[in-house]
């Protein structure tokens, strides 16, 4: 009889990484989508949390249909890095931070639904965008976790992500709490290079006007100095005729 070594069940069951529907509903709400992913990333560069953009969000090991793909989603204490899709029971964690990009069409889906599972999940914060104002009073909507049931979100701040959210036209504005300095979107941190670049080429265009100046009044300088000893010459050279000519220089004013 031969042996047969028996297959995890686990291994046969397979979790996509994609539906074929599309990122998001509008233009509006796919750059909402991609500056927040992007920002975010920057923000968190060197921590130990990735940040993933419309990735499947897998909760429960053994049932490849319950799932939900999250507009942004921020995972803290994970390895860094994108993942095609994301399984809670590898990783060890959920997200700690959820953003869903909402419409009209979505708002039932993301105020019931996803706001009782992300809450039954532990996520400690959702907010909700309305990048079109479609629904959502004043654009932004956040909850906070407070031990197992979310509470609106009132002073516009992300405690986990330790920065204030303001809503500007159709994006979320991001700003640190301790500094007060802005999370620049892309196109804000090309313009933001420019100007270094083009403060940079100033300060030493003025480094070398001040080199030039300099370099002119050191050369004014010398040539004072070399005329000043032409003169002092020229001056020895008359004593010494006057000299040979028996008339004594000191005697003549």
């Amino acid at each position: 009889m031969t042996a047969t070594v028996p297959v995890s069940v686990e291994s046969e069951i397979f979790y996509p990484s994609a539906d074929g529907q599309p990122v998001a509903e509008t233009y509006d709400h796919l750059y909402a989508l991609l500056t927040t992913l992007e920002v975010l990333k920057q923000y968190l560069a060197n921590r130990q949390a990735t940040v993933l953009a419309n990735q499947f969000l897998y909760y429960a090991q053994g049932f490849p249909k319950l799932r939900v793909a999250p507009d942004v989603m921020v995972i803290f204490d994970v390895a860094p890095g994108g993942r095609d899709n994301y399984k809670t029971w590898e990783e060890g964690q959920v997200p700690t931070v959820i953003f869903e990009m909402t419409s009209f069409g979505t708002k039932g889906q993301d105020e019931i639904f996803k706001k009782t599972l992300y809450e039954q999940l532990g996520v400690k914060e959702y907010w909700l965008f309305d990048p079109k104002g479609e629904w959502v009073e004043q654009q932004l909507r956040g909850y906070r976790l407070r031990g197992e049931i979310y509470e609106p979100i009132q002073d516009g701040r992300s405690e986990p992500l330790q920065l204030r959210l303001v809503v500007e036209g159709r994006l979320i504005g991001f700003y640190q709490e301790d500094t007060g300095e802005k999370l620049l979107i892309p196109g804000e941190l090309v313009q933001a290079l420019r100007q270094e670049v083009l403060a940079r080429q100033q300060a030493e265009e003025l480094v070398e006007q001040e080199r030039q100046r300099t370099e002119q009044e050191r050369q004014r300088a010398e040539q004072e100095r070399q005329r000043a000893e032409q003169a002092e010459l020229q001056i020895e050279q008359l004593k010494a005729r006057l000299r040979s000519l028996n008339v004594d220089p000191d005697t003549i004013e």
